[in-house]
């Protein structure tokens, strides 16, 4: 079951009241829930609000583990650089500019495998709700500055810092890697990425716990 806010249903509803298709970001550090929260928002306005909404996950623009390998960031994959930036401002672009009888096709992540799969999400011109989530929405270095700009929102979706931690742990452990190399790579890459996010929470829109 789907459970919001008052605070964030007003501020969804007041969102979809504007016009045209609206693009919503939703930002966090590692594990806070994001990919969730964006699945029941999607889930909730295509069966409680009948408006037609899709998810864009962030992670599909994960450069391949191979690239990572030839440039050197294969040890700290889901930093700032090491993700596709100028492609997903692109999909971004298009979607602001979708149309009528066009279908864009975005990468989705696939964390069985940890890598990146093209084409596997079709956006639809009638899609009148776009969630997209991922790390680094409101990040202003490098390239990252053009992402907002494509946004009608960006909600911050706070967290008990405990229980992100420990939603990391489970999920290294869960996708293969042992306790030890769990907390080493939590300790080394997801706490200096959220660091990193946590700076940019002044700068969304709307902070949410849910």
């Amino acid at each position: 079951m789907n459970t919001f806010s008052a605070k964030s249903l007003e501020r969804l509803h007041q969102l979809l009241a504007k016009p045209g298709k609206k693009i919503l970001g939703i930002v966090g550090p590692p594990g806070a829930g994001k990919s969730t929260l964006a699945h029941n928002l999607v889930r909730f306005c295509n069966q409680k609000l009948a408006i037609q909404t899709q998810y864009l996950p962030m992670d599909g623009y994960h450069l391949a583990q191979k690239e990572l390998e030839r440039l050197g960031r294969a040890d700290r994959k889901g930093a700032p650089d090491t993700f596709d930036v100028a492609g997903y401002i692109h999909i971004l672009k298009r979607l602001r500019h979708q149309a009528s009888d066009e279908v864009v096709y975005a990468p989705d992540f696939q964390r069985e495998i940890e890598e990146p799969i093209a084409g596997a999400i079709g956006l639809f011109a009638s899609t009148e709700l776009i969630i997209t989530e991922g790390n680094y929405l409101l990040m202003e270095q490098d390239r990252w500055a053009g992402v907002a700009t494509y946004l009608d929102e960006v909600w911050y979706l706070d967290v008990d810092p405990k229980i992100r931690l420990y939603r990391l742990l489970k999920r290294h452990i869960q996708f293969g890697r042992t306790k030890e190399d769990a907390m080493a790579w939590i300790e080394s890459t997801d706490e200096p990425n959220a660091i990193k996010i946590l700076a940019t929470r002044e700068r969304a829109d709307f902070c949410t716990e849910e």
